[in-house]
């Protein structure tokens, strides 16, 4: 039986709530691609992919799909991952406003857009998970979960922390980060922080699915 050992480990009650949660990734690439895949192995039934990404070569050291260069991430994805919900939509600030967060019990924001993920926080942050940066780092075991207030070490949190302040804006959401110093100045990434942030993540997600 394909979730049996799910269903081992989170007893049938449990196990339950995690299959009928309704989830929502904003951004499948490095981070959310691997949100994505853990949460769909661990049995979550209800999951909407948001990208409008093409997979480019580039993507193909880190991101879940990259082989199908060209493609839609989302269109790809949907083809690894049956069932799962696409949404093809820039992410932006009208987005942002327009877009209906309430039927999603978890909101995973694995955005690259700082305007955006602050105003993604402003609308939802009671239901966000949000990642920061994982790229220019290669050490998994500097990866933390903390309060967006309570961050350290990660130029986008304080940007983030910065400017949520000049909005007077103070409420908690969950993020989770790196204080890794960059080893590099251009976009380097490796897989096993962009994929331990994704799975850190899902690892959340369902911690708050069970609380």
């Amino acid at each position: 039986m394909r979730f049996e050992r799910c269903r081992i480990l989170f007893g049938d009650e449990d196990f339950e709530k995690i299959q009928n949660s309704k989830i929502l990734i904003l951004g499948v690439g490095g981070v959310g691609s691997y949100a994505l895949d853990c949460l769909y192995r661990s049995g979550v039934s209800d999951i909407t992919i948001l990208d409008y990404d093409l997979f480019d070569e580039t993507n193909q050291n880190r991101q879940i799909g990259s082989d199908a260069v060209g493609e839609e991430k989302v269109n790809a994805l949907a083809k690894l991952y049956p069932g799962v919900k696409t949404i093809s939509q820039k992410m932006d600030m009208v987005w942002v406003a327009a877009f209906d967060f309430e039927p999603y019990d978890i909101i995973i924001d694995a955005a690259d857009t700082t305007k955006v993920k602050i105003e993604v926080a402003k609308r939802c942050y009671k239901k966000l998970i949000m990642a920061l940066g994982s790229a220019k780092r290669y050490d998994t075991n500097k990866i933390e979960v903390a309060s967006i207030w309570k961050t350290h070490g990660d130029a986008l949190a304080r940007r983030i922390r910065n400017e949520l302040k000049k909005a007077k804006f103070d409420r908690n959401f969950t993020v989770v980060f790196s204080p890794e110093e960059d080893k590099c100045k251009e976009k380097g990434s490796c897989v096993a922080v962009t994929g331990a942030v994704g799975l850190t993540v899902c690892s959340e997600t369902i911690k708050r699915i069970l609380k």
